[in-house]
């Protein structure tokens, strides 16, 4: 487990209307305040997220995300009113297990912030931690939609799997009568899809099949045959692995990418070379891609890192969270949570909500498709999905 420690002093002249702006319900998380607390203590914030580990390179976006976010909201200053900001870095490669004695170590420190989770196992094991000992949460890339609504204390900074699915949705307009397939690995992962679709696109009137492939299947021609003949409106693709590039090729090569509309996620731009000459046939869901959007943190964070990747906003809107977290909350971990229910703000993607209700984050998703080829795709939006159209339905809080 690796701990890095990284503090920074600067000195502020925004600290002169910290009074005026922490009165302010919902705005811009680059106001700088005071937030109450010890002026002279430094605000304890610990990031436990994948710097190893399958997951590394979405959690080196993240953390380049982050440390652009925080220089964002601060306005250079990475401090809060008086107060430093200083981040504790731990390596939780993915491990629940590293994970959770990684935030209890922390806690013990006296952080009353978290955030990270690059893994949505290891955000659901980090929840309950938080909540036990009443401090601050905010889950970062993890997915799964089972951290909207796990208790008070938690929060996320990405989306979910819910406002993926809605936007594979909008493709075929209104579902009622429609038809379709999901395409996906035997395992977990495809059964998680699977019931997703169901769940979303089948509620809202669509009859929802599957087409199931081993996880160890390298022949894809049997595969393609039963997808045509299901002769769907929308082919739902959920996979995984090394055998992505020959499963694209047989799906084009089979015309099946020509005989219907098939959605994808669009993952990290490194992946994109895995779609080949299919990549331009595809309908792309998408959280986040280079040029996505235009917006002023979408400026300053390319500024920062360059080109933009899949899971840079996740990282910049959780220090946006952390900052007005600290700026209205203080030490007060209750008043933190308080500040965040329902506080709108501008983020990277646009305009972004947290619901009051649940913690769900409220925010654009995007249709995309992929020009060029290999290494030289590049993603443009067809379209962009407000907040209020890709949210979740409303979760009981679990505790």
């Amino acid at each position: 487990m690796t701990v890095r420690t990284t503090r920074r002093v600067f000195l502020s002249a925004a600290t002169m209307m910290a009074a005026a702006l922490a009165a302010m319900a919902c705005g811009s998380p680059q106001d700088t305040a005071s937030g109450g607390g010890d002026s002279a203590a430094p605000v304890k914030v610990g990031l436990v997220y994948s710097q190893s580990g399958a997951l590394a390179s979405y959690g080196k976006q993240y953390i380049e995300g982050f440390r652009a976010g925080l220089e964002y909201a601060t306005k250079g200053t990475n401090k809060v009113g008086d107060r430093t900001i200083e981040i504790t870095e731990v390596d939780d490669a993915g491990d629940p297990a590293k994970a959770v004695s990684a935030a209890k170590d922390l806690i013990g420190k006296g952080v009353k912030i978290l955030a990270g989770s690059t893994a949505s196992g290891v955000a659901l094991q980090v929840a309950p931690i938080a909540a036990q000992n009443k401090v601050l949460f905010i889950s970062g890339p993890a997915a799964t939609d089972a951290v909207t609504g796990a208790n008070k204390y938690t929060f996320r900074s990405g989306r979910q799997s819910y406002q993926d699915v809605v936007t594979a949705r909008s493709f075929i307009g209104d579902p009622s009568g429609k038809k379709v397939v999901v395409f996906a690995q035997d395992g977990a992962f495809g059964d998680a899809n699977e019931a997703a679709v169901k769940t979303v696109i089948g509620g809202a009137g669509a009859t929802v099949s599957s087409v199931r492939a081993p996880a160890s299947a390298t022949e894809f021609t049997p595969f393609a045959s039963q997808i045509k003949a299901a002769k769907p409106d929308l082919l739902f693709v959920a996979w995984a692995g090394t055998t992505a590039p020959a499963m694209w090729q047989t799906l084009d090569q089979q015309g099946v990418l020509s005989s219907t509309t098939v959605v994808t996620g669009l993952d990290i731009r490194a992946s994109w070379p895995t779609f080949g000459a299919a990549g331009n046939k595809i309908s792309f869901l998408s959280h986040y891609f280079d040029g996505a959007s235009d917006t002023e943190a979408a400026k300053a964070l390319k500024a920062k890192v360059g080109t933009v990747d899949l899971f840079h906003p996740d990282g910049f809107a959780a220090a946006q969270m952390v900052v007005r977290a600290a700026q209205e909350g203080g030490d007060d971990v209750d008043k933190m949570v308080t500040a965040l229910e329902g506080w709108s703000f501008d983020g990277v993607k646009g305009p972004m909500t947290v619901r009051a209700e649940d913690h769900a984050l409220l925010q654009p998703m995007y249709q995309a498709k992929l020009s060029g080829s290999g290494t030289d795709f590049t993603a443009t939006a067809q379209k962009s999905l407000t907040g209020d159209e890709t949210a979740p339905p409303v979760v009981a809080m679990k505790g």
